[in-house]
């Protein structure tokens, strides 16, 4: 149900008519009998879902030697 008010009701109980909207309401503003806008309640945003963990570490191949190995050969050399 669309409640319909006047520019001046509009001002002065902008407040109220918000509260409406943010309980799912529509507002229609009209001016001398006319509608010239409406105020509506924002569309809820989808949130996008994150792939499966086991998913993306699938999709996810290493290269080279592995890490550790890097290390510990990075620590030897550094000690002489």
């Amino acid at each position: 149900m669309m409640r319909k008010v006047g520019i001046v009701e509009a001002r002065q109980k902008l407040k109220t008519l918000l509260h409406e909207v943010a309980d799912g309401r529509q507002i229609v503003v009209l001016r001398r009998g006319k509608e010239i806008a409406r105020i509506v309640p924002p569309v809820p945003r989808r949130r996008r879902r994150l792939p499966p963990l086991g998913a993306f570490r699938a999709a996810v191949r290493v290269a080279g030697p592995p890490l550790s190995r890097e290390v510990i050969h990075a620590r030897r050399a550094a000690r002489y």
